[in-house]
């Protein structure tokens, strides 16, 4: 039951409805991982400060772990926008935000303001990951019980 079933690759319109809320915040919280991938690289390479704040942060190899998490990122946030696995790509975005918010501990200490170089930020859009994964998981266990029904209730009437 919580595998992906062929509605989990489909694009239709309804994924792109604007008067859902849950459309509008699932689309924008793909958007926003853009400029945090670009951030990663500088004329085509490896941001050489990203890559000191990787290191810096215990993740080694850190050319490893930047190319992960911008793989990871890119992945998110297009399967985010296009409403592709919604639930499984919402949990991801949450885990490599959740991610970054360790990092940022590791090397900054506490520090909640962006401003400050904290990590409320991060910490926002892994917790609106997490509210687009939960509406994701309620619309697909709506629709694995509805199916269930429809085939008790057929069996029933046959």
């Amino acid at each position: 039951m919580l595998t992906l079933t062929r509605d989990d690759f489909r694009i239709d319109a309804s994924r792109f409805d604007l008067t859902r809320g849950s459309n509008v915040l699932r689309i924008i919280a793909g958007a926003f991982l853009f400029p945090h991938i670009a951030g990663k690289f500088v004329n085509g390479a490896f941001n050489p400060g990203t890559l000191a704040f990787f290191a810096k942060a215990g993740l080694t190899p850190p050319e490893f772990w930047l190319g992960l998490a911008a793989v990871s990122e890119l992945l998110v946030a297009v399967f985010l926008i296009l409403g592709l696995c919604t639930r499984f790509a919402a949990l991801g975005g949450a885990a490599v935000l959740l991610m970054a918010v360790y990092a940022l501990q590791v090397v900054k200490g506490f520090g909640w303001t962006w401003n400050t170089g904290g990590y409320e930020y991060p910490v926002f859009w892994a917790i609106t990951c997490s509210v687009v994964a939960m509406d994701a998981w309620k619309a697909y266990f709506a629709q694995a019980r509805s199916t269930a029904a429809g085939r008790v209730g057929g069996l029933l009437t046959a």
